[in-house]
């Protein structure tokens, strides 16, 4: 997520300041022999991708690419895969691999990085990237320097060189989700490294800031986007259990997370596992997200309703509907999409009704695309979005006020959301009404444009890219079998009825085809009302 960046003029200074000799001396100082604890074990990377590693690919931002066996002087221009290579995400994975050929592939390239990148450069030296690199190497530590010497003295002296520059620059993180990232540096620095434990007051009192700030009363995230959700608990976990093992009494903020997010996770979660895709987050896999989960030890069911996040679930029977019903995220940014009222629905195992995704990285041709209104399974007016957004990723405009009332009743649940985000520009309130029967075998909505502005209106309806659908009834209705066997009819009223191409981004993969439901109409300045059905055959 991009935020308001600093002055041009104080990001001067910071280079000039950093690439000066005499600031590097000050970075030099003794090297410890070993580490003072050694971080507990998270398995958390793939074995295969790891492999692949060893090969010369890397996966970096859900891309794998061959970079060889220096990636160091591969010229890459996408800044989130320039961050994944420098922060060493992709060390988990070597680590999960495990073989041999995994640690010395693991040693040589950090040699390598430690070597060339002594002098501090914007990307591999920001505070985010930094941390996430500190926290990588100390993390895989014995697996790194088993046997080696040699590493084990590069690793030492350049981590060191690092802490010291963190501690200085920790509080310069992108106010996001990235700045956890320094902030689990910093710490893990602090409790590992000798030297730097004057740095474990500072990053726990940051840790407890950013946790304050970003993190919401029922557990959701400020960036509103479920994959972000995921890896924050993870990151979460892992502090946790860092100062466990120290024996270092854990933060309220740190233990109360822990405690608010899972139940919020659970919420965004599909009858497969994964999870929903609103604001860039992707599918996940599942195993994943069950390992995160259980690492909290918190039981308990999914949130059903989160009003400070966002986001409504209604849960029956074997039907999920995950609807957003929030504001887009205020910094803006590549994680802030304009579906507000958009769903998802599920089945079982089996999406039915998805929003188009996010590409991974921002150079994606598809990325403007996935961030508009029609790419969600919601309503838009007049070709245009209920959010806007400038060049830079800031919003322009979006939706003021989102209001949202849920009732439930014998097995039922009823929802009632609105939005005005199309007020200023077109004139018009888009009105969403959602019924899901107790047996969670018919799905009732209304679409209702309130207001006399406007020339016409478009309702979509994603379908997973596993759901074959056929027009029937004379083009009145759709039947939809899902990957499962199961069959479900779609029909509407107040609007015509088509069913054309559409595209998927699920974070496993390039983009899938698949197809969209349209209700479309004319606005005549007395508004729209739209009525449809999902029911079970």
């Amino acid at each position: 997520m991009k935020t308001k960046p600093p002055s041009r003029a104080r990001h001067s200074l910071r280079a000039l300041l950093y690439t000066n000799p005499l600031y590097r001396l000050t970075l030099g100082g003794r090297t410890p022999d070993a580490l003072r604890l050694h971080p507990p074990s998270f398995r958390l990377g793939d074995p295969e991708t790891g492999r692949a590693v060893v090969e010369g690919s890397f996966t970096l931002a859900h891309h794998r690419l061959a970079l060889g066996d220096h990636p160091w002087t591969k010229p890459l221009y996408d800044e989130r895969q320039l961050s994944d290579l420098h922060g060493f995400s992709w060390l988990a994975d070597l680590f999960a691999a495990g073989s041999d050929d995994a640690r010395s592939r693991a040693g040589a390239l950090l040699c390598q990085w430690a070597e060339q990148h002594r002098k501090w450069q914007e990307i591999p030296w920001r505070p985010d990237v930094l941390g996430e690199r500190l926290s990588a190497w100390l993390a895989c530590f014995d697996f790194i320097t088993a046997q080696d010497e040699q590493t084990k003295a590069v690793l030492l002296e350049s981590a060191m060189r690092q802490a010291r520059h963190l501690a200085r620059s920790c509080s310069q993180a992108p106010e996001d989700a990235r700045a956890f990232k320094a902030i689990q540096g910093l710490v893990f620095a602090a409790v590992c490294l000798p030297g730097m434990e004057g740095s474990l007051d500072q990053g726990l009192s940051l840790l407890e800031k950013e946790i304050r700030r970003q993190i919401f009363a029922d557990g959701g995230h400020m960036e509103r986007n479920p994959s972000r959700l995921l890896k924050l608990l993870s990151r979460f976990n892992q502090l946790r259990a860092l100062l466990l093992a120290a024996h270092i009494e854990i933060p309220l903020e740190l233990q109360g997370a822990i405690d608010r997010v899972p139940p919020m996770l659970r919420a965004l979660r599909h009858g497969d596992g994964g999870l929903a895709l609103f604001n860039g987050g992707f599918e996940e896999d599942r195993a994943l997200v069950d390992t995160v989960l259980a690492e909290t030890g918190v039981r308990g069911k999914a949130l059903m309703s989160a009003p400070h996040s966002g986001f409504q679930r209604l849960a029956v029977g074997r039907t999920v509907i995950i609807v957003d019903t929030g504001k887009p995220p205020l910094a803006g940014g590549p994680n802030a999409h304009g579906g507000t009222l958009s769903f998802e629905m599920s089945v079982g195992k089996d999406r039915l009704i998805v929003n188009c995704g996010a590409p991974s990285s921002e150079g994606d041709h598809w990325f403007e695309a996935m961030r508009t209104t029609p790419a969600h399974s919601t309503l838009s007016a007049d070709d245009k979005e209920s959010t806007t957004f400038a060049e830079d990723g800031s919003i322009l405009t979006s939706p003021m006020s989102v209001e949202c009332s849920r009732r439930e009743s014998d097995g039922s649940v009823w929802l009632d959301a609105s939005h005005d985000g199309y007020r200023k520009s077109i004139g018009i309130i888009h009105r969403r009404k959602l019924y899901l029967e107790s047996t969670g075998d018919d799905f009732r909505g209304e679409d209702l444009v309130e207001g006399s502005g406007g020339k016409n209106f478009a309702i979509r309806f994603h379908l997973h890219p596993a759901v074959h659908a056929s027009q029937v009834q004379g083009r009145s209705a759709i039947l939809l079998k899902l990957a499962g066997g199961s069959g479900w009819q779609f029909q509407a009223s107040g609007a015509a009825l088509a069913l054309e191409e559409s595209v998927y981004l699920s974070g496993h993969g390039e983009a899938r085809r698949c197809e969209q439901i349209i209700l479309s109409g004319p606005l005549h300045g007395d508004g729209a009302q739209v009525k449809w059905r999902f029911h079970r055959l």
